[in-house]
């Protein structure tokens, strides 16, 4: 696993330079927030991102210490390289000058930084010169560090991933430092400080493994364009892909912002990609002069505005304080479970002939009326079911939704969406037909000829 940091700012800088080295902004998405607390929000990004880079460093096997061949020596260089020297001498650091892309000038500009106590390795991101020789080093020192560790411990083969996405400013990543009891993530309210998908390996109170993924706000398509900010759009893309490479999704929103168009926008993604979804509320503790019927009426608003996700489960947490956030766990938990469960054939007929005497499909104008003949589950994350029907054209879209709603009502399957196919019959036995009416020559074309003769 390859963990990529923040650049350490340990040189005292000027708040405006501070805001040049990390390209972010005190205006965009910073509606309703005091001036003075995003000035102070800027003031303590460099020392939040330094404590993030030590915490990757103290977990890591092999520290790959990058400076800038063109730029030279710096002060700031001198105080990383007597940092890891001082208080990670155990570890194996490899010192990276990057920006050589001249192999003779290379050499010279690595010289320069002997006096660091590290081997300098001239390489270029750019070209790639180098690079091999970096990854050679890379994995010797995984293997030092591996011959040194025991693994009895085997590792399940599936691990879910949890995917925390929302809006900017909803509070993604303090809920993912609250699940984990510790600070893995840079919060602040200054939008647009998580710009990638950040993996967080985390078990749960049963012990289950879970892989958290904390993602970057989800701004309207426009207003990202309007922007002009390639690094928000390609966040963007990356809690995207996030959610595709993810098992469960945790949808968060705000609680006094409620359900938006943005949030609805997210939903249909979710439910696209055939994804298990739970909707966190969070910073419950903000809506004012809450009663037993609060959170009821609250459900019912976020049902009716977001009725592609009718099926997902409601947390209400305040991720700030802790409040009810190990519920996001059991609930993500319990979504994983019945995406990944089977159904019986025999179970599922039932399901699905007490669902046709309940309400048979219906007639069209010729009189002709739609058949099933049987029913059966062909796959599961999502749960898929294949419906055998006389002619599929006879089940309109407002039966297929009560077929599925019949499902859900009476087979459970809450927290994931469900896929329904229908097979015509007429249709297989064209196909069939084809397949017998295909001439298949079993004989070679010489063993043909001397049989004949």
């Amino acid at each position: 696993m390859v963990v990529d940091t923040g650049g350490v700012l340990n040189i005292a800088k000027s708040q405006v330079d501070v805001m040049e080295d990390l390209a972010i902004t005190t205006t965009i998405g910073m509606d309703g927030i005091p001036l003075a607390s995003r000035e102070a929000a800027v003031a303590k990004m460099p020392s939040m991102i330094e404590r993030q880079a030590k915490a990757a460093v103290e977990e890591a096997s092999v520290i790959i210490f990058l400076v800038d061949g063109q730029a030279g020596l710096t002060a700031a260089d001198e105080e990383i390289g007597d940092w890891l020297r001082k208080n990670y001498s155990n570890k194996y650091v490899i010192l990276a000058v990057n920006k050589c892309e001249s192999p003779r000038k290379g050499l010279m500009q690595a010289s320069e930084f002997w006096s660091l106590g590290f081997s300098p390795l001239p390489i270029s991101a750019v070209s790639g010169t180098g690079t091999g020789e970096l990854l050679d080093l890379v994995c010797s020192g995984l293997k030092k560090i591996e011959g040194t560790e025991n693994h009895d411990e085997e590792e399940e083969d599936y691990v879910p991933a949890i995917a925390i996405v929302g809006r900017p400013n909803v509070g993604k990543s303090s809920l993912l430092n609250a699940l984990v009891g510790e600070d893995r993530t840079i919060v602040s309210p200054i939008s647009g400080t998580t710009r990638d998908a950040i993996d967080t390996e985390f078990t749960g109170p049963d012990g289950q493994k879970f892989r958290l993924i904390d993602t970057a706000g989800i701004r309207r398509r426009a207003a990202v364009a309007s922007t002009g900010s390639i690094t928000e759009a390609l966040s963007v893309n990356r809690a995207f892909q996030a959610v595709r490479r993810s098992d469960v999704v945790a949808l968060v929103i705000e609680a006094m912002a409620c359900i938006t168009e943005q949030d609805c926008r997210i939903a249909e993604r979710i439910e696209r990609e055939g994804k298990g979804c739970l909707i966190v509320v969070n910073k419950w503790d903000t809506i004012p002069n809450k009663n037993q019927q609060t959170a009821t009426y609250y459900e019912q608003d976020v049902r009716e505005k977001v009725r592609v996700l009718d099926w997902a489960p409601i947390v209400y947490s305040t991720a700030i304080a802790g409040h009810n956030v190990d519920k996001i766990i059991v609930a993500a938990s319990t979504v994983e479970k019945e995406r990944s469960r089977r159904l019986g054939t025999s179970i599922l007929n039932q399901v699905v002939q007490e669902s046709l005497a309940f309400k048979s499909p219906p007639r069209t104008r010729g009189g002709k009326r739609g058949r099933v003949y049987y029913c059966t589950q062909a796959a599961i994350r999502p749960p898929t079911f294949v419906f055998f029907v006389n002619d599929e054209k006879l089940f309109p879209e407002t039966y297929r939704r009560y077929m599925e709603k019949q499902l859900r009502t009476n087979a459970g399957f809450a927290g994931t969406p469900i896929r329904l196919l229908w097979r015509s019959r007429r249709k297989m036995e064209k196909d069939e037909g084809k397949a017998a009416r295909t001439p298949v020559n079993l004989v070679p074309r010489d063993r043909k000829l001397e049989l004949a003769s």
